[in-house]
């Protein structure tokens, strides 16, 4: 694996955000309202508006699911944030969160053939927040909340997972979850080690740290052989600041409870010592997580170093620590922890069924089928998950969380799991060929002709 000095690393970033500096002006946006219905004359609207469909109204009045019939529901996500915690930028408003929350939508129509909508709010109370969310279950089918500072993220989530009925999902929580339990079901094949036996460090306690760690243990990871780092040492039971966990911080309070079975006590390199996994969503490095710190892990030790666009530790460095396997959330390098690889398949499953929330046995789901497609490539050290090219990762996908869907009883729509795969393939296909089309033929301008 060729090193990287952080000067090439920068030179390489600045490309990317001088094109999008460009493009973002030209293109004014990415996403936007096209037609599905055809229009052959004016006479057309009197079909698709008054006085026709009046008719459509009244049917749905009468039965509300019917709206999954007649309207666009079926179909339509809604990508919501306050744009309290945009990518590595901090609070930076709803406004300038807007164009992340239109590239989301970009993806999950490339990918999954979601029709998602970028609703960036203007309130950062997560009462109020919760409240408009509900409101807007009307036009929905489900909701992607985006972007949302912690603690409120998972005030926000299990109180609308609860009382809403559609599913509601939080990618910077499930999202890095599920795709990060998928490489670790590979990586446990090829180094020969049961999820059951491991011993996990998670370094990191933000939503991505917390919904791991939550989704691990639902995995198979046994909960006593979990440690989690914050940023004031490893979570256990006889903190000193265990007061504030309980009434602010309950989640990672949950996690005192459930982990840490020995009650060890320090900081990183303590809980990393003996770990036959590492998986860290912390702070961009190099330098957060220290080779000398890998090198005390178990033999044949896993290493996923999360933050971007600078990992915690760069992979060469885990490799000469030790460390057997290594994952980032870089594209360039091998084993790209992508939550692209899981948002759009998952939502296209659970649109399929109109499921009426997305468990956590869902995401489970959709990672073992992750997994799955990977294996049926050829697993090796240095690759362990999907890339986002492989497309048929998505369809698969849509019909793993379906399936779970139904058997779970949260599924408005059951149908057979190879009904489902050909609508979720034509789907998908159909919004990349659009795409295709509209470049051929010019409606989407190529800014350099």
């Amino acid at each position: 694996m060729k090193e990287i000095t952080i000067e090439e690393l920068l030179a390489k970033a600045e490309k990317p955000s001088q094109e999008a500096m460009r493009l973002h002006a030209f293109y004014k946006g990415k996403i936007g309202v096209q037609l599905k219905c055809r229009v052959r004359s004016f006479e057309d609207f009197a079909i698709w508006y008054t006085p026709g469909v009046a008719a459509v109204c009244k049917e749905i009045h009468q039965d509300r699911e019917k709206a999954y019939d007649y309207t666009n529901k079926w179909n339509f996500v809604a990508v919501i944030s306050d744009g309290s915690r945009v990518l590595g930028l901090g609070d930076i408003g709803p406004e300038a969160g807007l164009p992340v929350m239109e590239g989301k939508g970009l993806l999950y129509k490339y990918l999954g053939g979601v029709d998602a909508f970028p609703l960036c709010l203007n309130e950062k109370d997560p009462d109020r927040f919760i409240d408009i969310v509900k409101a807007l279950q009307p036009t929905f089918g489900g909701v992607n909340l985006e972007d949302i500072s912690h603690p409120k993220c998972f005030k926000i989530l299990d109180t609308l997972r609860v009382e809403c009925e559609i599913p509601v999902w939080h990618d910077d929580q499930q999202g890095t979850a599920c795709v990060t339990v998928a490489g670790l079901i590979n990586a446990l094949k090829i180094v020969g080690k049961k999820i059951e036996d491991v011993r996990v460090t998670m370094v990191g306690a933000g939503a991505a740290g917390v919904a791991i760690v939550r989704l691990l243990m639902a995995a198979g990871v046994t909960p006593g052989n979990i440690l989690s780092v914050d940023s004031k040492g490893i979570l256990h039971r006889d903190r000193s600041d265990r007061d504030i966990l309980q009434s602010k911080f309950k989640e990672k309070w949950d996690i005192c409870l459930k982990t840490n079975e020995k009650q060890v006590k320090g900081d990183v390199p303590d809980a990393i010592r003996g770990a036959d996994v590492l998986i860290s969503a912390s702070k961009q490095g190099p330098g957060t997580i220290r080779k000398d710190w890998v090198k005390t892990m178990a033999k044949d030790a896993i290493v996923f170093a999360e933050a971007n666009p600078v990992p915690e530790i760069w992979p060469w460095e885990a490799k000469e620590a030790g460390a057997r396997i290594v994952a980032t959330g870089r594209s360039d390098f091998p084993n790209q922890v992508n939550n692209s690889l899981g948002f759009p398949g998952i939502f296209r499953g659970a649109l399929d069924v109109r499921a009426k929330t997305i468990t956590d046995e869902m995401c489970i789901a959709a990672a073992r089928e992750l997994a799955k497609v990977a294996e049926d490539h050829g697993l090796s050290e240095e690759y362990i998950v999907p890339n986002m090219d492989q497309w048929e990762v998505f369809p698969r996908e849509a019909v793993a969380v379906g399936s779970k869907g139904i058997e779970q009883g949260v599924a408005r729509k059951p149908a057979p799991a190879e009904e489902r795969f050909k609508i979720a393939e034509a789907i998908i296909k159909q919004a990349r060929e659009q795409v295709q089309l509209l470049m051929k033929e010019k409606f989407i301008i190529d800014p350099d002709a």
